[in-house]
């Protein structure tokens, strides 16, 4: 009986850590045709390059930029046929009928909001787990994550792609199933993600390089802060935050020593992500926090260097300002004409202008530091006015019913709201100074559009795949799939 039940444990041991051990072939090779001009090939190519498949496999990406709002619901997989015919005829079988085999084929519009998923006869797998790929996308795609959500499909299909039957889960669950039963016992076994490791890893990067800027500062932000005008309603603000500084520096400390001591194998586990982020959170806000110490210091004294202090501040405004030329101008912007979006362009002018005449004045002593920072304040002030406004506008015009609108308000709201900062964030005088100062930006405000649009198209339409090439595909009937996000 003994030898049975171990027979069985081993059985259920091996086939839950074969899933790693078969997965063992990085890319034959790796094409990318990015058309739409949306991925950062430094970030991509690499991390495409370093998956690892079941079987030697080519690796395509392409994305183009096709219609907003279109009824084909083959129209990607139209795209994709005709551009491999033109330019690769390669990605085609001999006789030109199916996917050449050994290959793999992740597609993106951006625009018209779908990707598709195409495969060589030989490295097809079934519809279900051709959904399952574009599932792992859609919440990146949605906040515009191109390349992450790439390199996330590509991971997912590697992981489908030529899967022996005794891997799927089912197959899995079933052995372990009959293993508890014989045994009387709870075996549980945990697939870890191979690129779980991989982000614990990149994390522990960032937060060691912010927190050796950090201990490396830290002498110079305690002269900067000791110097810092307590009279200042922004310097004042400022020297709260840091009378808390050494308190969270000794915590990003501890948090340091904890991460550290995670081995390789350690950071393959979801529980060490917690402590990584943390650290990484933690070293990073306190990188950003001496960072504005310094400036503040230099700001408001006008010491060396002031200029390029006061530069720091105003660059996000100012980028927010030319953000606006492609919210109102684009070909896809939404409600361009009317009267809210009349109203940014004419703030657009008016807050560049008040700008430069802030910079002239505070450099010639006709203001001072504060007052020009009260102007950047009160400009995010308006704009954030603004943009709400014309969130309003765009709702009105694209929602059909009570619930749509709710549903876009909702991720409008989201998209704004506290924590939802771009990865390259770093914090001003003002955000420092007034943490709970309410600041709508143009990225917030097109990520939320973009993800209440999509969110209210696919509450308009199923969840099916178009699996079709239509008239075009003549009798082409290649293994591949495509549905929007």
């Amino acid at each position: 009986m003994r030898r049975i039940l171990a027979t069985m444990l081993l059985l259920v041991i091996t086939l839950a850590g074969g899933a790693t051990a078969a997965a063992a072939v990085t890319p034959e090779e790796v094409v990318v045709e990015d058309t739409a001009g949306i991925l950062d090939a430094n970030t991509l190519l690499p991390a495409l390059e370093d998956i690892e498949f079941r079987e030697p496999t080519t690796v395509a990406v392409y994305t183009y930029n096709g219609p907003a709002n279109s009824d084909n619901d083959t129209i990607l997989n139209e795209e994709v046929l005709r551009f491999a015919r033109a330019e690769h005829p390669e990605w085609l079988s001999e006789d030109g009928q199916k996917w050449a085999d050994g290959l793999f084929i992740f597609a993106l519009d951006p625009v018209g909001r779908w990707t598709g998923t195409y495969y060589g006869e030989d490295r097809k797998i079934p519809l279900n787990q051709q959904e399952d790929i574009r599932e792992q996308t859609n919440d990146l795609f949605r906040e515009a994550q191109w390349t992450d959500g790439t390199v996330a499909a590509v991971e997912e299909a590697a992981k489908l792609i030529n899967r022996p039957w005794y891997l799927s889960p089912g197959a899995i669950f079933g052995a372990v199933v009959a293993a508890v039963a014989a045994a009387g016992s709870t075996i549980t076994y945990v697939l870890v993600r191979r690129n779980r490791q991989r982000k614990n890893r990149k994390l522990l990067t960032t937060g060691d390089a912010s927190y050796s800027s950090v201990t490396r500062d830290l002498d110079a932000t305690e002269v900067n802060a000791n110097t810092i005008p307590s009279d200042s309603s922004y310097g004042s603000r400022v020297l709260e935050e840091y009378r808390t500084f050494m308190t969270r520096y000794n915590k990003a400390t501890a948090l340091d020593n904890a991460a550290h001591a995670l081995s390789s194998a350690d950071l393959k586990r979801r529980s060490s992500t917690a402590t990584v982020e943390e650290y990484a959170e933690a070293a990073t806000e306190l990188d950003g926090l001496d960072d504005v110490i310094a400036d503040t210091n230099a700001l408001l004294n006008k010491a060396p260097g002031w200029e390029r202090a006061w530069d720091r501040q105003t660059a996000p405004l100012r980028e927010d300002l030319d953000s606006l030329d492609g919210l109102l101008h684009g070909k896809d912007a939404a409600a361009k004409d009317s009267a809210t979006a009349h109203a940014l362009r004419a703030f657009r002018q008016q807050a560049r202008e008040d700008l430069d005449a802030a910079s002239a004045a505070l450099a010639d002593g006709r203001i001072t530091p504060d007052q020009a920072l009260d102007v950047i304040k009160a400009g995010r002030a308006e704009l954030s006015d603004l943009l709400k406004n014309h969130a309003g506008t765009v709702i009105a015009a694209q929602a059909k019913t009570d619930s749509e609108r709710k549903l876009m308000q909702k991720e409008l709201d989201k998209a704004a709201g506290p924590g939802r900062r771009r990865n390259d964030y770093r914090p001003g005088i003002v955000d420092t100074a007034f943490p709970a100062y309410f600041y709508y930006s143009v990225g917030s405000f097109s990520s939320g559009i973009q993800h209440a649009t999509s969110s209210v198209e696919a509450a308009r339409s199923s969840a099916s795949s178009s699996t079709g090439y239509g008239s075009s595909g003549g009798s082409f009937s290649g293994s591949g799939s495509s549905g929007q996000f």
